[in-house]
């Protein structure tokens, strides 16, 4: 019987030998990302090295190895075409059984770039907090065992979403692994804040409940041992070890089911017509209006969360717009105006509405032969953008005001922000029709090449226009709060804000409609670029 392991580490190392034949620039930017990844991971290595001695080194190990964990069992589902083999299915027509094939799948993963990274990690933690013979000799059982976990952790999610990471949520999930970066480095930056002014012993807490969780229990047995604590030693081996065949065992089961189950992509589904009900009966279709606004508006809402472009600049907006009042507030830096941030975010949004249907925007334009349908088109659009925008702007406000405890601001910070929405889907729906462009479907550019100096005007010059539409309510905020007594008539400043905002906002869609419908050939041509 042939060796199933052998051949297929051969073939993983046939296919990265493969893949950097195709290309110069593929060769490059492969030893490129090795070197830096290695360079890191040796930089690490030599910091926890360093670290050996420190009363807190072992609630670094520890952690350290449970966040590698973590980027193991949630970087296939971001990157999945980063390891060609993560896909079993491609094996389904070939007589092996689950467990020798789950034997030679983890073999091969243990060839690249991340194992090896892994591995220098995990030998710098284990050191940390090494000592004496035992010390080291559980080092290195729990280095190995640490990997095969991390590696298996891998292998099991890779496989029970192996459908989704072929199917287009799986490239939503690729689209929007940006956004988990953007979100981890906030995250990453304020722990390290914290730490900073705190020291490392706010770890230990953490580090304490983490030691007990296999594979960070595998660091923790060095520990253990190192501090004489044998039967604590391999009980947290024993974890570990655990956890790496129960992992095994659920891959093993897994890939049995995905290998002879038919594929649900092949069965066709009912339609809607078969099923007794329209497109738009269930859900927050019933709640919208009827006629071309609520389509639109059903349309537009559609997009926010089928098109893998729309859906990442929301979710991106989103999270960027709670992220920075909340974090600044949680460092005692910030200011209750910081909450205006999230309206400016997802009034973005409003920014380039024709050039987010790409090509199928000619479908829009053959409904509309006036300014008066070029008006409701644009309704609808803006009045989707305020069904999301609205309640999570006030969430933002008042989680803002609660951190700060400063209550007696939030009516007029909630008028403020609900002006700034209204001046950026006024400003965001002239430039829809005055500056389109087109956004590829395809990579991870938002704006076609040769068309950046349409996005930078629309963009920019629109947030500046709406700075500048929104000055009658800053300036009345500024008026309130600096003469005497004033500060007990802020509270206007929320009708006024709101009112402001919906009548800027009127206006702006009355503007823009006339040369939106005059326009139109030009637009749909701009927008069908990419």
């Amino acid at each position: 019987m042939t060796d199933v392991t052998g051949t297929v580490v051969r073939l993983k190392l046939s296919l990265l030998r493969n893949g950097l034949r195709q290309s110069g620039g593929r060769r490059a930017a492969f030893v490129a990302s090795a070197v830096v990844a290695l360079l890191f991971a040796a930089l690490q290595l030599l910091g926890l090295v360093l670290l050996r001695g420190h009363a807190h080194a072992d609630a670094v190990a520890v952690l350290g190895a449970a966040v590698l964990a973590l980027g193991w069992a949630f970087m296939p589902l971001f990157f999945p075409s980063g390891d060609e083999t993560l896909d079993p299915t491609r094996l389904v027509m070939l007589p092996l059984r689950p467990r020798p094939l789950v034997r030679a799948l983890l073999a091969a993963s243990l060839v690249g770039i991340g194992p090896l990274f892994s591995l220098l990690l995990l030998v710098g933690c284990a050191v940390a907090v090494a000592h004496g013979a035992a010390g080291y000799g559980v080092a290195v059982v729990a280095v190995v065992l640490a990997l095969l976990v991390c590696v298996a952790l891998a292998r099991t999610v890779a496989t029970a979403n192996v459908r989704l990471l072929s199917s287009r949520k799986g490239r939503d999930l690729a689209v929007l692994s940006g956004l988990v970066i953007a979100v981890g480095a906030q995250l990453v930056n304020f722990g390290a804040q914290s730490l900073g002014s705190a020291g490392l012993g706010r770890l230990a807490p953490v580090a304490d409940v983490v030691r007990w969780l296999p594979p960070a229990s595998a660091i923790g047995a060095v520990h253990s041992a190192s501090e004489g604590s044998y039967g604590t030693a391999v009980l947290q081996l024993g974890l570990s070890l655990a956890a790496l065949a129960l992992l095994v065992g659920a891959w093993a089961r897994t890939l049995t089911r995905l290998m002879t189950s038919p594929d649900g992509s092949t069965l066709q589904a009912p339609d809607a017509a078969a099923r007794g009900r329209s497109p738009r009966a269930g859900g927050l279709g019933r709640l919208l209006p009827g006629g071309r606004t609520g389509t639109v508006m059903a349309r537009s809402l559609r997009y926010v969360w089928r098109d893998p472009k729309t859906k990442a600049a929301w979710v991106t907006s989103l999270a960027i717009g709670l992220i920075v009042p909340v974090f600044n507030a949680l460092q005692g830096t910030g200011s209750i105006y910081f909450a205006c941030f999230a309206a400016g975010m997802l009034g973005i949004q409003m920014y380039n509405q024709f050039g987010q249907d790409t090509s199928a925007f000619w479908m829009v334009a053959t409904t509309i032969s006036s300014p008066r349908d070029a008006y409701a088109e644009l309704r609808g659009r803006a009045l989707a953008l305020l069904v999301i925008t609205l309640p999570y702007a006030t969430l933002v406000t008042v989680l803002t005001t609660a951190l700060l405890s400063d209550w007696r601001r939030l009516p007029e910070v909630l008028g403020l922000s609900f002006a700034l929405l209204g001046a950026m889907l006024a400003t965001g729906a002239w430039t829809s029709a005055r500056f389109p462009y087109s956004i590829p479907q395809e990579g991870h550019k938002n704006v076609a090449p040769g068309q950046a100096g349409l996005a930078w005007i629309a963009i920019f010059g629109g947030m500046v226009s709406a700075a500048l539409l929104c000055s009658p309510v800053i300036a009345l905020t500024i008026a309130l709060n600096v003469s005497a007594g004033g500060e007990d008539w802020t509270w206007v400043l929320l009708p006024v804000g709101a009112g402001y905002g919906a009548a800027i906002t009127w206006a702006g869609l009355r503007l823009a409609a006339p040369r939106t419908a005059a326009h139109l050939p030009e637009i749909l041509l701009a927008v069908s670029r990419g």
